[in-house]
């Protein structure tokens, strides 16, 4: 039972984190503005591919980023710390003024407007769905996974379904984005956007915590 309660919790702390960064209803509004003028098909289409693509992005950085970033020696407990800082620095901005993010998205998506036809990877996946914010999320992320290999296998196993379950959403979101802008509105999105940034900084402070506890401990400082 403890291991399915473990499974959960690993699940929950990233989608939260991702959701929070990624934020799937406000990218609705502007997925729904950048594609005003195409059809149904093409937009549920576009819709599709966003979201598989957004799940191969936050996979790879989950799963690979770590490791491209040890390449250049940088340690995991330094990953963990920085990733930890970053994580925060970027849910205080969202809390502070979630409008200047999205705003930043809608710099991109006024370029979708004038690009190619096949714009579902760039600019609609990268950078406006899961830009530089969602994959720095996603490492640190990864970087805090556990060693023990039970506990590795739990956060594996839920980290890898949350982000196919966040994928899943986007593609929800786009794929209904008229009527989530109907029923929602600017406001209310602002509000989820809100309270979800306010618990990515928690999970940001609680990464740095971890990464300082590990770096303490791998120096011989503190409890053993």
């Amino acid at each position: 039972m403890s291991w399915w309660i473990d499974l959960l919790q690993q699940f929950l702390l990233v989608f939260s984190a991702l959701f929070s960064i990624v934020n799937p209803m406000g990218g609705a509004l502007i997925f729904s503005q950048v594609t005003a003028a195409r059809t149904h098909a093409q937009r549920a289409d576009l819709a599709r591919r966003i979201g598989i693509y957004a799940a191969m992005v936050m996979l790879g950085a989950l799963w690979i980023g770590v490791y491209v970033l040890n390449f250049f020696g940088v340690t995991v407990d330094a990953l963990r710390v920085a990733g930890g800082l970053v994580v925060a620095v970027n849910a205080w901005q969202l809390l502070s003024a979630p409008e200047v993010h999205e705003d930043r998205k809608q710099s991109h998506a006024d370029e979708a407007r004038t690009a190619p036809p096949d714009v579902a990877f760039f600019p609609l996946t990268m950078p406006l769905t899961t830009g530089p914010g969602t994959i720095s999320v996603a490492i640190a992320l990864g970087a805090n996974r556990p060693s023990e290999p039970s506990a590795f296998l739990a956060f594996t196993l839920a980290s890898t379904a949350a982000a196919v379950a966040l994928a899943l959403a986007i593609w929800i979101a786009y794929r209904w984005a008229d009527t989530i802008v109907n029923l929602l509105g600017t406001a209310r999105v602002q509000i989820v956007a809100r309270l979800a940034a306010f618990l990515l900084l928690c999970i940001g402070v609680q990464i740095t915590i971890n990464g300082f506890t590990d770096a303490l401990r791998h120096a011989g400082i503190g409890a053993s």
